[in-house]
């Protein structure tokens, strides 16, 4: 053997050596996802030649898909068809989903697959079949084994057995949740727990979770009786408790705060700046309570604006590892549901001296900017103060002012006036560079539902977002970067607010749908800008379909959260972004408020890092959390009072927009945001076929087409409160109806020319067979087509 075959041979031997240590170092650390300067140093191959040799290992590894590359930057172990696990979200109609990081695309669960498994259950799962890009699908698979159970409590209505029964099968009765993922679970009411009474909501803690053996089948025992289902607001108490969410304080909670003093006092006044003889106001909702946000605008000598964004001192109140602070620590968030908030710190806070109510003083955290006429930022201060708010604004007062020149409000706010033209300029300025850099600005419209006295909807009225709403926009996001930006260059540790760039598939599904209102998007689909995408909507603005491509949008982001690594916000097209400006109803805002005391208080050396860098992940990852349980649970709030508020609409028709199209019929949307379904089974016009790639339904005899973005008219024909769907009938234009009966017309005249022929009756009767044959086919393939509600 030569040397250089020697050498050779040395170097595959070493290199087999250093991917086996790889690895089975990837494997003691319990499979994690690792940067590949972890992996060096875990293997103590931190040098330039050892770290080469490491990468070309990983690089190997890659190859031979025993590692995969995620999308963070990070390396994970790929652990075969058989070994992965993740997240299980359920659908309403049996199938569901899989989230796993080695896949773009979630895996799709068909019902004969899930195995038991229930929506939030940990499952290890199986790909079946890869996806096929060219055909539009992403993988499937089945789960084969359930890890953990994502929920412990289920929430519904109770139902009593017969006393015979009772004593015969040891069970009170049985529960059927309210949740529109679990819609065929039955859960079994054992006799250990509290009986309640017939039509009691009830929280049911399950101890068996496939009773006898059946899917879909649980037992449990009563732990928790809410009320009867015929109480005002019951309802939403009930998705209040399915979602985990605390709605009363603890004792030493309500304890700690009843020790918060209700005015500030002297010493309180120490090391802050004194802003109380400045006019500073404070511009909400009509119906706010918790003001945490106060601001003020004045022009400078030089040309450039001063802006004061002065934020509650929630910190100074709530101490790290308070009973309040824990509190909040586990709410994370204040929760908004129609007609009631669940507030993240006791009201004694929220609405008392942490709110900058008019005239009295108050503590803040104040970051002053300097702006030129650019929207740059050229001059900041970030301080500790006191401030005393001169006027409690209103959005719909200040829109008044400034877009409807109100003569009576003018005189009323006269001190005030030339201030808020100001503020509306430097808002404009903020705006338009915002615009350049390539924010997106979506501006969709939000839906207020109204209520009576005893919570029934009466009216859903769509808010319009005026030039004092935009203008505290401008202002809030011009803080939170400035904030962000000063602690990231320092390289001190912070929460910050991150949004990823978009899924590739889903963007590129976008692109593909947007195209075909005649709009081209140059540029590769993973490494869009957000300015493409503005774009994009600055030329479908005031279009019928503007609403539903905004909406598409949307859906094809990523979902933005919380991290301690600053990779920018995707979304604002900014680099540095945090959440500062909102401490009463927001945790990671006040986690920041306590950050800035303690660097400059505490000290911003390495021991300070290392304090902050241990705790910060884990704040991150729970405040995402309980700010995805909020969104949740108010857009199901808001989804029962929809249905509730349909209800009494039965029979009345409504112009919609078509949302999307499926293989089971159209969601339309009303223009007062109510979404509903038009079946196929009730499009008796036709027989539909479904085009899955350009996600179209087309009729086979009248060639009727529905695309999403098309304007149809509707009426109401159902709409159930308890499971939340809402249906619609399509009403027939005269167009439409013009073409059914041309393609009734012309099949009744080819019936009579076929009946004028002479007659062959040697073919008669096998005839009569095939049409009966193909009579059936089409039967069967009608219902084939026509999934289950």
């Amino acid at each position: 053997m030569s040397k250089k075959q020697s050498g050779n041979l040395s170097e595959e031997k070493e290199r087999k050596a250093l991917k086996k240590s790889i690895l089975s170092y990837m494997e003691e650390e319990n499979k994690e996802a690792m940067e590949v300067n972890k992996i060096s140093e875990g293997l103590n191959r931190s040098g330039a030649k050892d770290f080469k040799k490491l990468v070309k290992a990983i690089v190997e590894l890659e190859r031979e898909d025993k590692i995969v590359l995620l999308q963070n930057g990070k390396f994970k172990l790929k652990n075969g068809s058989e070994g992965m696990t993740g997240r299980f979200s359920g659908n309403d109609r049996g199938f569901g989903f899989v989230t796993i990081e080695e896949y773009d695309q979630d895996i799709f669960i068909p019902p004969t697959e899930t195995k038991s498994a229930l929506n939030g259950d940990l499952v290890k799962v199986k790909v079946t079949q890869d996806a096929l890009p060219q055909k539009d699908k992403g993988p499937a698979g089945e789960i084969v084994e359930i890890i953990e159970r994502g929920i412990e409590n289920v929430f519904g209505e109770f139902t009593p057995y017969p006393e015979n029964e009772v004593k015969a099968s040891g069970l009170y009765g049985y529960v059927k949740p309210k949740n529109q993922k679990m819609p065929e679970l039955i859960v079994e009411v054992e006799t250990k727990g509290i009986r309640p009474v017939d039509g009691s909501i009830v929280q049911v803690e399950v101890t068996d979770f496939a009773f006898k053996g059946e899917v879909n089948h649980l037992a449990g025992i009563v732990t928790k009786t809410l009320g009867h289902k015929d109480e005002p607001g019951i309802e939403i108490l009930t998705i209040v408790h399915k979602h985990g969410i605390p709605s009363e304080f603890p004792e030493e909670v309500i304890e700690e705060a009843k020790n918060v003093p209700d005015s500030i006092s002297e010493k309180d006044l120490e090391g802050r700046k004194d802003l109380r003889d400045e006019v500073i106001i404070t511009i909400d909702g009509a119906d706010a309570k918790d003001l945490d946000d106060a601001i003020q605008v004045k022009r400078l000598e030089n040309g450039n604006y001063y802006l004061g964004v002065h934020i509650a001192d929630v910190s100074h109140y709530v101490t790290e590892n308070s009973a309040m602070d824990t509190e909040a620590y586990e709410r994370g968030t204040s929760v908004y549901l129609t007609d009631r908030v669940i507030p993240m710190l006791p009201q004694r806070l929220s609405n008392g001296i942490c709110s900058l109510h008019p005239d009295v003083d108050r503590l803040t955290l104040s970051c002053e900017m300097e702006i030129n006429k650019s929207g740059k930022v050229v001059d900041y201060d970030i301080t500790k103060s006191v401030i005393n708010n001169h006027y409690r604004m209103t959005y719909e007062a200040v829109n008044d002012i400034l877009e409807n020149d109100n003569a009576e409000l003018k005189k009323e706010y006269s001190e005030i006036v030339d201030m808020l033209k100001d503020m509306e300029a430097l808002h404009h300025i903020l705006e338009k560079k915002r615009v350049n850099r390539g924010s997106i600005d979506f501006d969709t419209h939000e839906a207020k539902i109204k209520v009576d006295e005893t919570g029934f909807p009466v009216d859903i009225i769509l808010r319009e977002r005026g030039v004092g709403e935009r203008l505290i926009e401008s202002f809030m996001l011009s803080a939170n970067e400035t904030v962000s930006e000063h602690y990231a260059k320092q390289d001190l540790p912070i929460l910050y607010r991150i949004h990823d760039k978009p899924d590739e598939g889903k963007m590129q599904r976008f692109i593909e749908f947007v195209s075909g209102f005649g709009i081209n998007v140059k540029g590769l689909k993973d490494s869009i800008s957000p300015k493409k995408l503005q774009n994009i909507l600055d030329k479908v603005a005031g279009t019928p379909e503007e609403g539903v491509i905004k909406m598409l949008l949307l859906r094809s982001m990523q979902q933005a959260k919380y991290d301690v690594v600053p990779i920018g916000h995707y979304g604002l097209a900014a680099e540095y972004y945090s959440h500062f400006t909102s401490p009463i109803r927001r945790y990671p805002d006040l986690i920041l408020h306590r950050l800035i005391h303690y660097y400059d208080e505490v000290g911003k050396g390495q021991k300070a890092k290392n304090h902050w860098n241990a705790k910060l992940p884990e704040i991150a990852e729970r405040s995402s959390m309980t700010e995805r349980r909020a969104v949740d649970a108010e857009r199901e709030t808001d989804e029962m009072k929809k249905a509730e508020y349909m209800s009494t609409k039965i029979g009345e028709k409504f112009q919609g927009v078509i949302t999307s199209v499926t293989n089971f019929g159209l969601f339309v949307q009303l223009p007062n945001s109510v979404e509903g379904l038009v079946h196929i089974s009730n499009m008796n016009d036709d027989y539909y076929e479904f085009n899955e790639r350009e996600l179209l339904l087309i009729g086979q005899q009248t060639g009727n087409v529905y695309r999403i973005g098309q304007s149809v008219e509707v009426v109401v024909t159902n709409a159930d409160k308890e499971t939340y769907e809402i249906d619609f009938q399509l009403v027939e234009d005269e167009e439409t109806k013009a073409k059914r009966e041309k393609s009734k017309k012309e099949k009744q005249d080819k019936k009579r020319k076929k009946s004028n022929k002479p007659k062959d009756h040697r073919k008669k009767s096998s005839r009569k067979k095939d049409d009966k044959k193909g009579s059936s086919k089409r039967r069967k393939r009608r219902k084939s087509k026509k999934p289950k509600k």
